[in-house]
């Protein structure tokens, strides 16, 4: 793990360096406290300088809530005239740029994970519940590994923890889902119930089924309740597999749904019924959460379909769950998508479609409204395509 260093009355002092994210570690480190204003803090974080807080805890948040108010005073435009491509970019180009100055913020933990500032809530559990056991190792200040993290992170760790403890109510499941820290959250639903209204395959019912990517884990109970034979659920996140497994054996499923971490496929199984919900949207995540929203390049989508017919029995079907509001964006075409399914040896055998529910859809002050408001979740059931005639 990477180590910060800065100095402080007079010492010279080291930590681990925790970012989800990726981000490296500030050039230079200064201590502060309350007494610094929004204004210095954002001349301080625009230089390069990550801000070590020893002052109340509470505080540090109203001084990320006023550091954010001047930044959004002067949002990054993209022009009158933009395509909704270019409006997305300038879009996500100004929440990378926020993101990164208000992660200047830092917060130290020791290396229990206590944090040693006034008002400072006990947050112990939750970094165990994202980052594991504390390590223990030495550093220049001695033994342990007390270490740095983002005010963002921590507050992000904060409330996964507590999504972790009290769960999401699924309604289509009639029970809670408990989500995983650095795991997408079904928080939004309408793709599960899509999932829960699609009848299976009829000549290969009931299926044995594939969930691929499967997060919590959400999609593979719901099809297990539905009555599946088998289920097997896989995802790359070593997170999400943890995550899921218990999920599938809180709700008592263990015995028809199989967790494994992998890239995308079981080994070389078949199965009657494969579903995917791969990013939709072509773009550079900026932490592990964003895997589940953005890809740069469709990687996982292209695959998904190129690879599809391999894995599927002669009747069986996958299906493919995408939101369209990356055609909305002009990120990608219908056409570009239909073509790359027909190029996979598929065919498109019927689709289901939802509008989202989420708020976003309605904040007219969102600078893609226009593509949220149109933006429609689609189930489309894909077949492997007979082969031709001579």
């Amino acid at each position: 793990m990477t180590t910060a260093s800065w100095s402080e009355d007079g010492t010279r002092r080291t930590a681990l360096w925790r970012a989800e994210n990726g981000g490296s570690v500030p050039a230079r480190i200064v201590a502060v406290d309350d007494q610094i204003s929004a204004s210095a803090a954002l001349r301080l974080a625009r230089s390069g300088s990550g801000l070590l807080w020893r002052g109340d805890f509470h505080n540090a948040r109203q001084l990320m809530r006023a550091m954010d108010r001047r930044i959004v005073q002067r949002p990054s435009r993209a022009p009158r005239d933009a395509q909704p491509a270019d409006v997305f970019r300038a879009h996500r180009k100004a929440r990378s740029e926020r993101a990164a100055l208000l992660g200047k913020i830092l917060i130290a933990l020791e290396s229990d994970y206590s944090i040693r500032l006034r008002r400072a809530p006990d947050v112990c559990a939750a970094c165990r519940h994202a980052y594991g056991p504390p390590v223990h190792a030495p550093t220049d200040d001695g033994p342990g590994a007390a270490s740095l993290v983002s005010l963002p992170e921590l507050l992000g760790v904060i409330g996964a923890y507590e999504w972790h403890r009290k769960g999401i109510e699924v309604a289509a499941l009639g029970t809670r889902i408990y989500p995983a820290y650095g795991v997408f959250a079904p928080t939004r639903d309408e793709y599960v119930d899509l999932v829960a209204g699609a009848a299976f395959p009829r000549r290969v019912d009931p299926p044995v089924v594939f969930d691929i990517g499967t997060g919590t884990g959400v999609l593979a109970a719901l099809l297990a309740q539905r009555g599946a034979r088998e289920v097997v659920a896989t995802d790359l996140n070593p997170r999400a597999v943890q995550c899921a497994r218990e999920n599938v054996q809180h709700l008592g499923l263990v015995d028809r749904v199989r967790i494994a971490e992998a890239d995308l496929w079981p080994g070389n199984q078949r199965a009657d019924l494969i579903v995917c919900n791969p990013p939709w949207l072509p773009g550079h995540p900026t932490s592990t959460l964003e895997l589940g929203i953005y890809d740069p390049a469709s990687t996982v989508l292209n695959r998904f379909l190129t690879e599809l017919p391999d894995h599927l029995t002669p009747q069986g079907e996958g299906w493919l769950i995408l939101s369209d509001l990356a055609e909305h964006l002009g990120l990608r075409t219908r056409d570009e998508l239909l073509a790359r399914i027909a190029d996979a040896g598929l065919a498109v055998a019927g689709t289901h479609e939802t509008a989202p529910r989420h708020s976003r859809i309605t904040d007219s002050t969102d600078p893609l409204h226009a593509a949220r408001a149109r933006e429609r979740t689609v189930l489309w059931r894909l077949t492997p395509r007979l082969p031709r005639m001579p």
